[in-house]
């Protein structure tokens, strides 16, 4: 009989299901009549009246509470690429989500952690723990695992300690290519740029293909140890 499945895999046929549970959704909208086009355009506008100050600021702010960073970075480009240009863009991207890295790691480390240390104690679990010597190979184990959630990644280093130099050095070396390719990539994909899409694409492939590689190497390294 084969084997249960790997924690890979079992993170891929999620992944695969929730994109086809979104699909099938947008189907069944389409089907019934909804102007999923207009309403997207609609959204936009939205967003785009509040003005850039409060993109961004709800951009370094509200992941902390769950919501996903790429409700921001793909659509930063089409917002307000044409105001500011794309490189402008992708920098104040990239500083939003530098001010988030912060923002969570004082939560977890400090401001929310004697009620997130009840709840993991009644949940049967203890604080995490990661000795001097291993901060900084947790933090790049989490960066580049793909599944764990921004959020989780961030609270994750705050609950365990890690120092903050190292959190914060290899936190932003670890994605500030990735996120930067993200906001490239959504501003081409809004507006139909077929050649940026590919060259975005290629990046972020690349970049998922170095992080595999650090992660067998981290794999290796603690086996071997």
């Amino acid at each position: 009989m084969p084997g249960p499945l790997s924690r890979d895999k079992k993170i891929l046929l999620l992944k695969l299901a929730v994109g086809l549970g979104v699909v099938a959704v947008a189907a069944g909208l389409v089907w019934g009549g909804v102007d999923l086009r207009g309403l997207f355009e609609r959204g936009i506008e939205a967003i785009r009246s509040a003005g850039p100050l409060a993109f961004f600021v709800a951009m370094a702010v509200l992941p902390a509470v769950g919501v996903p960073l790429l409700a921001f970075m793909l659509p930063a480009g089409k917002l307000f690429g044409e105001r500011f240009g794309l490189p402008l863009v992708v920098a104040y991207s990239l500083a939003a989500i530098t001010f988030n890295l912060l923002f969570t790691y004082w939560l977890a480390r400090w401001a929310l952690r004697p009620p997130l240390a009840r709840l993991i104690e009644r949940l049967g679990y203890k604080l995490p723990q990661v000795a001097s010597g291993d901060a900084t190979d947790l933090v790049v184990i989490l960066r580049v695992t793909q599944g764990i959630p921004f959020l989780v990644q961030n609270y994750l280093c705050g609950l365990a300690e890690v120092p903050f130099g190292k959190y914060l050095l290899v936190s932003c070396l670890a994605g500030w290519p990735a996120q930067a390719a993200y906001v490239v990539f959504g501003q081409a994909l809004l507006e139909g740029n077929g050649r940026t899409i590919l060259i975005a694409v290629g990046a972020l492939v690349a970049l998922v293909a170095v992080a595999q590689l650090v992660r067998r190497h981290y794999g290796r390294k603690k086996t071997v140890a």
